[in-house]
């Protein structure tokens, strides 16, 4: 992620931001805040750097840290909350978009 392109250091920063802060509501104008940039500045340099947009990102790292949590045998529930989602059902259904199946599928494999 480091190089020398204009924004580049900026986004490595903002990636570990996002990496350490998942468990709290983020918005678009937050990321851009804590970025230092307006939202469509953000936007491109993210997504130069990342290949999607910062709540893409946001999203994914949610779900895998999710997907660790059941495999240890956590609450489907208890596990949406903790990673941030306000709704089971919004994380159930974003869940298995990404991985193909439910998460309570996940903690019976687990």
């Amino acid at each position: 992620l480091a190089g020398q392109e204009p924004g580049r250091h900026r986004m490595h920063a903002l990636v570990r931001w996002l990496d350490e802060n998942y468990r709290t509501p983020i918005t678009v104008s937050d990321v851009a805040a804590q970025a230092g940039m307006s939202s469509a500045t953000l936007h491109r340099h993210f997504r130069a750097v990342t290949g999607t947009s910062p709540m893409q990102y946001l999203k994914a790292v949610r779900l895998h840290r999710a997907r660790g949590a059941l495999l240890v045998g956590a609450s489907v529930t208890d596990t949406a909350y903790a990673v941030g989602y306000g709704s089971a059902t919004q994380f159930s259904r974003e869940y298995r978009r990404l991985f193909g199946y439910a998460p309570n599928q996940t903690r019976r494999s687990g």
